[in-house]
């Protein structure tokens, strides 16, 4: 049980690894927004799907109060603040918020992080950076529908909220796994909010 324990860490380490090399940008978590290159905010491979605007405007509608700075914004949803870093230039979209410090976590809670992560996690995903755990949502941008990406916010907050009890995304869960408890309620409200965007 160790063994495979000590390979489930490793295999979530190195996914981390590629996690924060992969990020053109420096992520903080908290202390406020950084301050990337907005030269290629609009930027996309092609002219159609989803660019930062449409982002932009989607955010707005779900928190009115949202921040944005260069191609980062920070919004408030269920009392979780969210992350976004859209990278137009490179076509990725990363979503996420903070869940807690790495500090006291034992081998048992991120045992349950990676079972989550295959059957109740779904769109969004349990992961380390910077010495926290996170919920995080990636996509590429420009193959982005709206309903995708709301209900992505939306997982990345059901597993703040569920971190420690249920650990979904309040989607359906994949059959086989560990999970069984739904959290779609949040989800089905934001989709109604993006309806009339």
């Amino acid at each position: 049980m160790r063994r495979i324990f000590y390979v489930l860490v490793s295999t979530l380490l190195l996914c981390t690894t590629v996690y924060s090399q992969s990020s053109s940008q420096n992520t903080q978590l908290e202390p406020g927004l950084e301050q990337p290159d907005d030269s290629s905010k609009n930027e996309t491979p092609m002219t159609t799907g989803m660019t930062f605007d449409r982002l932009e405007k989607i955010v707005r509608t779900i928190d009115q109060d949202a921040e944005v700075r260069g191609t980062a914004m920070k919004l408030t949803i269920a009392d979780v603040r969210v992350t976004i870093i859209a990278d137009p230039k490179n076509n990725r979209m990363r979503a996420f918020a903070p869940i807690q410090s790495l500090d006291g976590v034992n081998q048992q809670i991120l045992y349950r992080l990676l079972q989550a992560n295959f059957d109740s996690a779904l769109d969004a995903r349990y992961a380390i950076a910077q010495e926290h755990i996170l919920s995080v949502f990636i996509h590429p941008l420009k193959e982005l529908k709206k309903d995708q990406f709301i209900e992505g916010l939306g997982q990345v907050v059901n597993l703040v909220k569920t971190y420690g009890t249920a650990f979904t995304s309040g989607g359906m869960t994949f059959g086989g796994g560990d999970s069984r408890n739904l959290h779609r309620k949040l989800i089905d409200e934001l989709l109604k909010k993006g309806e009339q965007i």
